[in-house]
Parts: C-alpha cells; sequence; structure tokens
C-alpha cells in the first residue's frame, strides 16, 4: 500500500514541486495551501506523514502542528523560510520530526521523507528494529557499514576508505565532539602526534565532496580547539 502523505504550503509553486518529487517515488499525495483544509484531510486519511509550512495564511504551522499531535504519531517535517534557531526550537518541542529550511533541494527533502518514514515504520511493525546498529540517517545523510556506502539525498559519494571511516566514527559519535586525536587514532590506529595534519586534509576533503560550503558546513562542523562534529 502506498504511504500517504500530507503538504501544506501557500506557496503553490512549493507545494506542486515537492508533490511532483514524491508521487514520482510512489508515494499517494494530498495536497493543500491553507491549514483548515489539511486538519479536515488528517481527521478523514490515514497519514503515513505531513510536511507543513510555518507560514500559512489561516493558521501558523506551529499551531497546525498541536493540533495534529494531540491525536496523531506520524512524523511530521516543517518547512520555514526562517532560520533563527527559535524556530527550530518550537517546532521539535511541539513535536515536529524534523526541519528544513527555505530554499532546499528536493531530493533533500525525499531523502528526510524516506528516513523518517522508515524509523516510523521500523518502530510501529516491530518487524525490523528499531535501531540497525550498521547503518545510519542524518538528515539525508545515508551511511551503511554492510555495504560501505554512503548517499547524501539519495546521490551516493565517492569515499576512499579512510574517508567512509572517518564519516562513518562521527556519525555514530553525532552531537558529540570528536578531538583530532581520537579521530586519527580511532580511524588511523596509531599514535597521534601534535604536528599531524592528516585530519584536517581528510575533512577538507570530505567536505568537498559533500558539497560543503567552507564557512557554514551543514555536515562536519569544527568546535575550534577542540574537534568535530555532525549534529542529528
Amino acid at each position: 500500500m502506498k504511504e500517504k502523505i500530507l503538504i501544506v504550503d501557500d506557496e503553490t509553486a512549493i507545494a506542486d514541486l515537492v508533490e511532483v518529487y514524491l508521487a514520482n517515488d510512489g508515494y499517494q499525495v494530498y495536497k493543500f495551501y491553507n491549514a483548515t483544509d489539511a486538519l479536515s484531510c488528517v481527521e478523514k486519511e490515514p497519514l503515513s506523514l505531513a510536511i507543513l509550512d510555518v507560514m500559512l495564511p489561516d493558521m501558523d504551522g506551529f499551531t497546525l502542528l498541536k493540533h495534529i499531535r494531540k491525536k496523531y504519531l506520524f512524523p511530521i517535517i516543517m518547512l520555514t523560510a526562517k532560520v533563527e534557531d527559535i524556530d527550530k526550537i518550537t517546532g521539535l518541542t511541539l513535536g515536529a520530526d524534523d526541519y528544513i529550511t527555505k530554499p532546499f533541494n528536493p531530493l533533500e527533502l525525499t531523502a528526510r521523507v524516506k528516513t523518517q518514514l522508515r524509523r516510523y515504520i521500523r518502530y510501529n511493525t516491530g518487524d525490523v528494529p528499531l535501531i540497525n546498529a550498521n547503518e545510519i540517517d542524518i538528515r539525508g545523510l545515508h551511511i551503511s557499514k554492510d555495504s560501505h556506502k554512503c548517499l547524501l539525498n539519495q546521490k551516493e559519494l565517492s569515499l576512499t576508505p579512510i574517508e567512509f571511516n572517518i564519516l562513518w566514527y562521527l556519525c555514530e559519535h553525532s552531537n558529540t565532539v570528536v578531538s583530532s586525536e581520537e579521530l586519527f587514532e580511532a580511524v588511523w590506529g596509531e599514535k597521534y602526534l601534535d604536528s599531524n595534519n592528516t585530519v584536517m586534509a581528510h575533512i577538507a576533503r570530505l567536505r568537498e565532496k559533500m558539497m560543503e560550503l567552507p564557512r557554514k558546513p551543514k555536515f562536519i562542523k569544527t568546535v575550534w580547539g577542540v574537534g568535530y562534529t555532525i549534529e542529528s
């Protein structure tokens, strides 16, 4: 059975674009440009996931989120044109599962949809463990230790074994700052020397392959004087 996905965005061009990408991936899409019609759909259809814009004409997305969360637990991804951390914190506190800022890459959004659905289905069916120790999903980044492959927004990255191991270690220790010394000794299995710039060079190469902005990386972030971290 097709997963049913709700899209709510008053910017018709964006809503239509997201609909096309999701429909092409085989999802059944319910699209609305206001919260009132969307709430009616929520009551009638057994939805698998919702994508909600924060700025809506009749009710803001946070209020819509609160209404949905009173009765339903399916994943919800928030869309917004704002970049302030307070908006992200508000959405996550009210029960959103993920957050993406406009403008965005539709492939990144569909990747996040798949990640959320995968987690939700595993949790609710019990057929597959919620956590697979050899696979990690972080905001459109999927890395598998079994296949030794890494996908970013559904596009495979061509990584050397060392690059893969660095990325895997950072993902495995997400939300934790990993020092260059720890990373080097974990990946290379040798004692780290203070003058060793090997880790820095490999991180720079990884960022290039991930199309990261040098001053504002989305995944591998530098904590100056401490090390590197990937936030989930």
